[in-house]
């Protein structure tokens, strides 16, 4: 049952991709999605076991790898941490499947995209699963993969062509930080096995500056792999793939990951308070960023991609505190309103016939009802509007940075409020701009979308409502033991201060209801600026600050001016011009290769001359050698 649970993906896959021929692709799509609801069912059986039971399994299934003592096998992890998050992939892939019956279902390599994201489901699966570090960057690699070919899915596109290769480059150097840390976990701990490993990095012989170069060496793989600050470039461009690729990657698989590696190895970040503190400033500084760019950003999917990297921050820098179930926590939540905003977006994309550019949109809420219904819950759980889901872990993880009472969480929680005012001002505009302001689009017949897709909008927006405050005293309440040993937590925490503030009044009551001020204050301000935009836009001083936003902090310019153009011309003076065609060429087989064709020639136009001397010359060599070696 563990392995058919994982497995029924992969099964998904090889149907589609060995069977797609002979049977009709409504058959392939009904197989893909009854397979994931299998995969449902047999995860919520594991998850009343692991929680209500309390029996995490470790399916072992004999050894991969055995060269010499380096023997790491095959193993399947099923805590509640894993099997928690298998759902949740699970949940969000089966809506993405359905949503893509209807959405990519005119596309003539409808199966192909098909078997993309069932191959990607099942990567992601076995990263969440696995037993020991090898294994997990087994499903890593398999995850990056994935996400390349659906990115690059309309391959006959320039600009999907340049998204997928960025993403992949991009994550090539987080990547090679995690190679580092897994080379130096097992020269340190002699072992790769999960278990092993947080059993003994808490013992005090264990030298602190190789285990905090391990634990940076996480930290940077996974800043690459959930778009956080200096690594965050590729996020938005991987936009270029079809809509329901963005909710898939952006709710509950690729950018995800990151986080999630964090959260598994919290054990060992622990044990390195320094790597704590660069998490929580990682954390910090990318939701504050990613809010600003997402003001005023105009394509529909890039504006919610930029919110989903401003959440992943919230993510960092909730564990660089400690509070790691917190940060699984709106990990959780996240994916359900994120994923009905890349649908919601869909539809909108859909109904325009694949306009994405905002200030060509307005006035669709009479038209796209029950789209812009469920757009405007996703937003407003977005922006941590009371009682819905995202308020019960957003508005939970800026309090607890607030009780933390140093410095530096001083600093990184009135960045966190500016991004909670940012949130609630791009989710404004987006709103007005599609749905609320005067239509801009070409005149043509607007139609809301088929049956399938409004079925999942509806049923993300109810999750979006109330999910939240089903999984809060499950996943954070006061005394839960969810998570057992699979998240490791502060001896210290400050979830009951937090609890009961209200009860004791004071300032810290004033401070909970900061960030519902701010959200409250966000809307007005954008209400205002979008009444009076024609004024405020012909400000030079505004129109240098938009454009420096709208350029996203000129990220990409810098990189390319003083990174990527000097690389590049090293490489064709140095590597191509000098080595390549220089020193290769001179003393290399290409020389030597010239110098024999050279001789050949000279010797071919001699015996071609007719030319009794010339024939004498060539001969002569040649009995002088028979006869020295008859001699000799």
């Amino acid at each position: 049952m563990y392995l058919t649970l994982i497995f029924l993906p992969l099964g998904g896959f090889l149907a589609t991709i060995l069977f797609s021929r002979f049977v009709s692709r409504t058959f392939i799509s009904f197989l893909n999605i009854v397979s994931l609801i299998f995969s449902i069912i047999i995860a919520l059986r594991l998850l009343i076991d692991v929680l209500v039971f309390n029996s995490p399994v470790l399916v072992d299934l004999g050894s991969w790898v055995c060269v010499g003592l380096f023997d790491v096998k095959w193993q399947m992890l099923f805590d509640s941490l894993s099997i928690t998050m298998t759902l949740l992939v699970l949940i969000i892939s089966t809506f993405v499947h359905f949503y893509s019956w209807e959405y990519m279902g005119t596309d003539p390599h409808f199966l192909r995209f098909l078997s993309y994201l069932s191959i990607f489901t099942f990567f992601m699966l076995l990263f969440v699963t696995a037993g020991n570090f090898l294994q997990m960057f087994f499903g890593w690699e398999g995850v990056g993969l994935s996400s390349y070919l659906l990115i690059n899915f309309w391959f006959t596109r320039l600009a999907a062509n340049k998204a997928a290769m960025k993403a992949i480059i991009v994550n090539r150097i987080s990547d090679l930080f995690l190679y580092f840390s897994i080379f130096t976990l097992y020269t340190l701990f002699g072992t790769l096995d999960y278990i092993t490993i947080f059993s003994i990095s808490t013992v005090s012989e264990i030298n602190s500056f190789w285990l905090s170069f391990i634990c940076f060496c996480i930290v940077m793989g996974a800043v690459g792999k959930s778009a956080q600050l200096g690594l965050h470039t590729w996020l938005p461009d991987a936009m270029e793939g079809p809509t329901p690729v963005s909710a898939l990657l952006h709710a509950a698989t690729m950018v995800t990951a990151g986080v999630f590696l964090l959260i598994r190895s919290s054990p060992l970040l622990e044990m390195a308070p320094e790597i704590m503190l660069l998490i929580l400033f990682i954390g910090g500084l990318t939701t504050f960023m990613a809010g600003t760019i997402g003001c005023f950003q105009n394509d529909i999917k890039k504006v919610v991609a930029y919110s989903t990297c401003s959440q992943l921050g919230y993510m960092f820098l909730i564990c660089g505190l400690g509070y790691f179930s917190v940060s699984f926590f709106h990990l959780f939540n996240h994916a359900f309103f994120k994923a009905l905003l890349f649908l919601g977006s869909g539809s909108v994309i859909h109904a325009l016939m694949d306009e994405q550019d905002i200030r060509k949109m307005g006035g669709l809420f009479a038209t796209l009802p029950i789209t812009y219904i469920s757009f405007f819950i996703a937003s407003l759980a977005l922006a941590g509007i009371p009682y819905l889901t995202g308020f019960y872990s957003k508005d939970l993880l800026i309090e607890l940075t607030f009780a933390s009472f140093t410095i530096s969480t001083v600093f990184i929680y009135w960045l966190a409020l500016f991004s909670v005012f940012f949130t609630a001002f791009y989710s404004t505009r987006l709103l007005y701009y599609v749905f609320m302001g005067w239509p801009n689009y070409q005149t043509f017949k607007v139609f809301e979308s088929g049956n399938i897709i409004l079925f999942v909008l509806i049923s993300l927006s109810i999750l979006s409502i109330f999910i939240g405050y089903l999984a809060k005293e499950l996943f954070v309440g006061v005394g839960t033991d969810t998570w057992q040993s699979s998240i490791n937590t502060l001896s210290q925490n400050n979830f009951l201060e937090t609890e009961l503030s209200f009860i004791f009044g004071g300032n810290f009551a004033l401070n909970k209801l900061f960030p519902l001020m701010i959200t409250l204050f966000a809307i007005a301000v954008a209400a205002l600026i979008l009444i009076t935009w024609n004024r405020i836009i012909s400000n030079s001083v505004f129109r240098i600050f938009y454009t420096f936003i709208n350029q996203k902090w000129y990220f990409d310019l810098i990189y390319f001016n003083f990174i990527i153009s000097p690389l590049l011309s090293v490489g064709y003076n140095i590597t191509f011009k000098l080595i390549d065609r220089g020193i290769l060429e001179a003393v290399g087989s290409t020389a030597i290769s010239n110098r024999f064709s050279t001789l050949f020639n000279a010797l071919r136009v001699t015996a071609e001359s007719g030319s009794l001397y010339g024939y004498i010359s060539l001969q002569l060599p040649i009995v002088l050698l028979l006869v020295f070696s008859i001699f000799i």
